[in-house]
């Protein structure tokens, strides 16, 4: 027994070191609304506690509402000039984990107006790009960090029921776990769109079949996430509140379950619901609802069957938690309340899933997006 108990300690105490080892960073993007403001916040992110520290900040760039470090961590990419009438486009920056500080590299116009999602192919040469207002998708070659002129542009002329969904609006652009296709919800079309992604192609977006897979009218998709060891995915639907629970493979999604994300039961004309992301164990997924509710909803996974069972609702501490994020280890949950200009952060049962507050609250303009890497 004692000999168990020291083996114990000798596991704690290499998990403890190798933690203190990596360097974990928080990378912010902000709705600055001014280039000369700071737009992009990083920070020192301590695995152990949930600590905080501030490293340094870029100016420069306007509205970079969302962000995605390299799978290398060299680089990070943003969508910039958000929610920025007739503009729109991409940025990258060279990051230096011993610094902590992030330098511009390139910037090339995004393809269509207001870009809010882009994603990095596991061959670290193409970046996809979904665009809100215009309703299309982009592929950008990258080379060194470098991003080269939109290869292919794909724009998309649906419409739906509510005065919100009067054209297409693609709202996240996400890569299935083998990443051979992108997958593009739009929130005005009420679909989830596919494309097969082949990586070797002059343009890698090819036609999917099927092409799409019809939401519930009015239910507005929104942001998408696949669990990462079981062929399961799950999509926030903004005007309905809800999730859908679709079955995935080879580029095909099957209907499972729909369950709500808010907690009123009152029909609302927008719940808007709005980031997704499973735990990184794969037991637990976490959807965030704004409007009058400003919560995470807490959701346990069936691993064999993909279905949800919620277990519970957590104030996010703010208004409008437009995004939210877990770090690596699964220990904690942070939120961007955009309104509420703050990002809070909550612990993480990691047995029963349920979530605290730490106290850690930063204040910010308008956080939009919030992504932490491991260096």
């Amino acid at each position: 027994m004692i000999k168990k108990i020291q083996l114990l300690c000798l596991l704690v105490l290499g998990v403890s070191q190798l933690l203190s080892a990596q360097r974990y960073y928080l990378f912010i993007g902000s709705y600055n609304r001014d280039k000369n403001k700071a737009g992009i916040y990083i920070y020192r992110f301590n695995p152990g506690d949930g600590g905080l520290q501030p490293v340094s900040t870029v100016s420069n760039v306007l509205n970079p509402a969302y962000l995605v470090p390299s799978a290398d961590g060299h680089y990070l990419y943003a969508c910039t000039e958000a929610q920025t009438p007739g503009a729109g486009s991409v940025s990258s920056y060279a990051f230096n984990p011993e610094t902590g500080e992030a330098t511009w590299l390139s910037s090339q116009p995004a393809g269509g107006e207001n870009p809010v999602y882009i994603t990095e192919h596991d061959s670290r040469r193409w970046l996809a790009v979904a665009h809100y207002t215009s309703g299309s998708a982009a592929v950008f070659p990258v080379k060194d960090g470098h991003i080269g002129k939109a290869v292919q542009v794909v724009a998309f002329k649906d419409s739906s029921l509510t005065d919100r969904q009067r054209s297409a609006h693609v709202h996240s652009a996400v890569l299935a776990p083998a990443h051979r296709f992108l997958f593009l919800p739009d929130l005005g079309a009420d679909k989830i769109r596919c494309f097969a992604f082949d990586g070797d192609a002059a343009q890698p977006l090819q036609p999917a079949t099927p092409p799409f897979t019809a939401t519930v009218p009015g239910s507005g998709p929104r942001h998408f996430t696949f669990h990462p060891t079981r062929p399961f995915a799950y999509c926030i639907e903004e005007l309905s509140g809800m999730v859908s629970v679709y079955r995935y493979a080879n580029g095909r999604l099957d209907s499972l379950q729909r369950i709500t994300a808010h907690h009123t039961r009152k029909k609302e004309v927008d719940y808007s619901g709005a980031d997704i992301h499973v735990s990184p164990d794969g037991r637990f997924l976490y959807a965030s609802v704004r409007a009058k509710e400003n919560i995470i909803t807490i959701y346990a996974i069936h691993q064999d069957k993909g279905l949800l069972t919620r277990i519970g609702y957590q104030s996010t501490g703010g208004d409008h938690p437009r995004n939210f994020v877990i770090d690596p280890a699964g220990k904690y949950l942070l939120v961007a309340n955009q309104i509420s200009n703050n990002v809070v952060v909550f612990e993480r049962n990691q047995q029963t899933g349920l979530l605290k507050t730490t106290g850690t609250t930063l204040t910010m303009p308008a956080p939009s997006c919030l992504q932490i890497k491991a260096y």
